[in-house]
């Protein structure tokens, strides 16, 4: 039994009259409207779906760009934006959902950014200006933060260590499947209504349809014992245990800078496939199967994480990714590269995030079972916003070819590597770590 009142690491009561649950059990979830629990397989393509909101809402629009340019009379990169203001939003609004959710629950908290992603959809479909769009824009990624910052904390409230890792592993897969489809969504939306703004229109409807499957069946995952307090002095002691953990530090940190080279691809991929190498109309194609591979990895990191450790599989895949950059680099900046290097070079990287990503958040998230949601909200945030500003600036660097793409994937990994060397005080390839949660 643990007390409200008490931040990680610090000693707390035993159990006694009036405990929630009796010691070294848990209590039992609240059921949702349905008056059903729910399952490990629906959970995970529930949490995945969620998450894939915000990729949708990111990946959809960018076959439109060259559209929205013209229509709103952008010049330049500056088109970037529209992606990269919902992404630093989505970051900043991180910070708020988990302290919430840690006091009330995680549906009401989830439902009310699942509102918002979908009425700021509406507004950006009725945009008036290049100005509005980025303000609305920026909102809407505010807003949502918590579809983003709340399915980890409801995965650490059910299991931890490696099985964490291992469920994570498919989230990621389904939730790639999106990103991997997404542009090609957008790209049929715009053929059809010949319009961007129902791009807009159709991730409201996508929200529509998740938020009515997770009311039905979507338990409370949050249990009453685990409760904290919304008082300012609680909610700054559990956020501050992720900035001064080595452990969490290292590794969120460390996923921040390797994902904001992948941010820079994002932001730049449209110009980079249409007009650096003049595939265009292969740009859906081209983002699919570099998506696609880090889906396949993601899903073979699910089979092997819990006999291999998430520490062991993600430092592989650190060096891994690190030899994979610095040929990319290479070829960048000594050859006179084409779309037919860039590609492979480009899905092989991803791939090897697939072996990174889940397996970093969920090292770093270990170690807050009874605060997970400020936990989550406080990496989300870290990770959100130094992702996003590396990836605007990677992307805004964009000067018709590879290279400043190259360098930062490079440079990004040996950052990682430092990051993750401090976190584990030099030590790589630890074993593998057990499941923490007591069942139900």
């Amino acid at each position: 039994m643990r007390n409200q009142e008490y931040a990680p690491g610090e000693a707390q009561p035993a159990a006694g009259a009036g405990s929630a649950a009796p010691a070294g059990t848990r209590a039992p979830a609240a059921l949702p409207p349905s008056g059903k629990t729910i399952g490990e397989t629906q959970l995970i393509w529930m949490m995945a779906l969620l998450m894939a909101l915000n990729a949708l809402g990111i990946d959809a629009v960018l076959p439109a760009l060259d559209e929205l340019a013209r229509d709103l009379s952008v010049e330049g990169n500056s088109r970037q934006f529209v992606v990269g203001a919902y992404l630093l939003a989505a970051g900043l609004g991180a910070l708020v959902p988990g302290a919430i959710a840690d006091r009330y629950g995680r549906r009401p908290v989830l439902f009310a950014s699942l509102a918002s992603y979908i009425i700021l959809s509406i507004a950006c479909s009725l945009a008036w200006s290049f100005e509005s769009l980025l303000a609305l824009r920026f909102l809407q990624g505010f807003g949502a933060a918590g579809i983003v910052a709340l399915p980890p904390a409801i995965i650490r409230d059910r299991v931890g260590g490696d099985k964490m890792a291992r469920m994570m592993s498919l989230i990621f897969v389904i939730f790639l499947m999106v990103p991997a489809i997404a542009p090609s969504l957008g790209q049929g939306v715009l053929m059809v209504m010949g319009d961007w703004r129902w791009i807009f229109v159709f991730t409201a409807l996508a929200g529509v349809a998740m938020g009515a499957w997770a009311w039905r069946n979507l338990p409370e995952t949050l249990h009453p014992e685990d409760k904290q307090p919304i008082r300012p002095r609680i909610i700054a002691r559990n956020m501050r245990a992720t900035l001064t953990m080595r452990q969490a530090l290292g590794y969120t940190i460390g996923s921040a800078v390797i994902f904001g080279a992948l941010f820079g691809f994002i932001n730049s991929a449209q110009q980079l496939v249409g007009e650096a190498f003049g595939a265009g109309p292969w740009f859906p194609a081209i983002f699919a199967c570099c998506a696609g591979a880090m889906a396949i990895a993601s899903w073979t990191n699910s089979r092997i994480v819990e006999r291999f450790g998430a520490r062991r599989v993600s430092h592989a895949g650190l060096f891994m990714f690190l030899i994979v950059a610095g040929l990319q680099l290479f070829v960048a900046t000594m050859t006179d590269e084409t779309l037919w290097t860039f590609v492979p070079l480009m899905a092989a990287n991803m791939m090897l995030l697939g072996f990174i990503g889940a397996n970093f958040g969920s090292i770093a998230m270990h170690p807050f079972r009874e605060t997970a949601g400020a936990a989550a909200s406080a990496q989300t945030f870290i990770r959100m916003v130094t992702a996003s500003l590396l990836g605007a600036g990677i992307g805004f660097a964009y000067d018709g070819t590879a290279r400043p793409l190259a360098f930062a994937l490079f440079g990004g990994a040996l950052l990682c590597l430092a990051l993750v060397l401090f976190a584990e005080r030099g030590k790589l390839f630890g074993p593998p770590v057990a499941d923490d949660h007591v069942p139900d």
